[in-house]
């Protein structure tokens, strides 16, 4: 199977992204790669597994728009409604609802739906429906993977302005559609992206964006660009998990290039299957650094690029203050666009917390 092609709708937005994004912007791009990944690969994932059946017809943006405004009466109830006697909305795989439970202990249910044209029976999308606790409705159409870029782009917007007020919307879908594509699938298209497009640099230098947090020693998160010798951060060690104070001896920048960046979203996830659906207790880190920065796994040191889906690597659980091992759940390696990088050099210790993730010092 050949990934590339069916990138192509998208590139060209991306790449539009990208050249305006702002310091605030880039996450909010970060967070679309991500979802782009996983809606694209469980989408994909679906079509290829049914073998038999003809692949999916392009999604147009008048039936992206009018199927938005399709809803359910009774997601416990409703597994297969019919829409102008042209769409059905068919529950995806009969599977139960997920309810999730982030760090905040506020719970939220999503229900997933396959977007059927009548008129042979093809999948052109996945509805996503998607309640809050206060009993709020939101809704996302996941594109299917021939439809066109406007298509794709429009749905980009639509999550990003749902994830503005609700937060972490994008996060608990991604987890979600994750679980829900084929493992081996996913793995395929994540590394079909071909970073010489984007002439990102690899050299010897391992560090960090300044953006990322460090971890200081009265548990207050500072930029790493803005440490200074004197500072003092978060050391764990690796065998006992006992976290101590250590000084910066210096904070080492490299001069602005377009580096390579490797992006790791990990999560803690505790599932219980229950008769009403997937009770889903979820946390996530998102960490980036050079492709050859270190890390502590759970087989021992590794670097980033190396660390495998599936991982297990030791992050800070603030609520209960405790340091757990969190699963890699999705891994891209992209061009950073051009800035400086940063390292910290510290007087001990082998570790630091980034984003509440435990790396190890250069």
């Amino acid at each position: 199977m050949k990934c590339r092609p069916l990138l192509m709708p998208l590139k060209r937005y991306l790449n539009s992204t990208q050249k305006s994004a702002t310091t605030q912007q880039k996450y909010r791009i970060l967070m679309r790669k991500l979802i782009y990944t996983l809606s694209f690969a469980f989408i994909t994932a679906t079509t290829f597994a049914q073998e038999k059946t003809p692949n999916p017809r392009p999604l147009t943006l008048d039936e992206y728009k009018k199927a938005k405004t399709y809803t359910i009466a009774d997601l416990d109830k409703d597994t297969y409604v019919k829409f102008e006697n042209t769409y059905v909305l068919d529950r995806y795989e009969s599977r139960k609802p997920y309810f999730i439970t982030g760090s905040d202990g506020l719970k939220k249910r999503i229900d997933l739906y396959k977007l059927v044209a009548k008129e042979a029976m093809q999948e052109i999308g996945t509805m996503i429906f998607y309640t809050s606790e206060t009993g709020k409705k939101y809704q996302a159409l996941v594109p299917d993977f021939t439809a066109d870029g406007k298509v794709w782009e429009q749905y980009f917007q639509d999550i990003d302005d749902i994830n503005k007020v609700e937060k972490n919307f994008i996060l608990k879908l991604s987890y979600v559609l994750s679980k829900e594509l084929s493992f081996q699938q996913y793995k395929v298209l994540n590394n079909g992206k071909d970073m010489k497009e984007e002439s990102a640099t690899y050299g010897n230098d391992i560090c960090f964006p300044g953006e990322e947090l460090v971890t200081m020693s009265n548990g207050s998160k500072k930029m790493l660009k803005d440490v200074k010798s004197g500072d003092e951060v978060i050391t764990i060690d690796p065998q006992t998990r006992k976290p101590s104070a250590t000084r910066v001896k210096e904070l080492t920048v490299h001069a602005a290039k377009n580096y390579a960046l490797t992006q790791l979203v990990l999560v803690s996830a505790q599932e219980k299957n229950t008769a009403i659906g997937t009770s889903v207790n979820l946390r996530a880190k998102v960490l980036q650094a050079t492709p050859n920065h270190p890390m502590m796994t759970k087989n021992g040191r590794e670097k980033m690029a190396d660390v495998a889906l599936g991982q297990q690597v030791l992050c800070l659980n603030e609520q209960t203050g405790k340091y757990e091992a969190f699963t890699v759940l999705q891994k891209n390696e992209r061009a950073g666009g051009v800035q400086n990088v940063y390292n910290i050099v510290a007087e001990k210790g082998s570790t630091l917390l980034m984003n509440g993730v435990m790396v190890m010092q250069k």
